[in-house]
């Protein structure tokens, strides 16, 4: 499986809609094990965005259309980092020549 990390903020939709966003991230999680991912860790933040979300998906297409279903629902904007594991990241730079 491949980690991403999920950068999410709300829309003016999302946040006034707040009380509803435990149900929603219910629903999102569901979803996701439904594709075969799984969400490891969620935070919500402070800062530059709302909230980060850890998860894993089969592949990169799986990865898309989760975070493509999250906005179209219209409630978060998302942006997704692809994560590499300390021994990937190990290898990738051990690699450079």
């Amino acid at each position: 499986m491949t980690t991403y990390v999920l950068l999410v903020n709300w829309t003016d939709q999302g946040i006034r809609n707040v009380t509803d966003s435990p149900k929603r991230f219910d629903a999102g999680r569901k979803a996701l094990r439904d594709m075969g991912g799984d969400i490891k860790f969620m935070f919500m933040t402070m800062g530059e965005y709302d909230m980060v979300v850890v998860y894993e998906a089969p592949d990169d297409a799986i990865a898309a259309r989760f975070t493509l279903m999250l906005g179209q629902a219209g409630n978060v904007r998302t942006k997704t980092l692809k994560a590499f594991p300390e021994q990937a990241y190990r290898e990738i730079i051990n690699s450079v020549r």
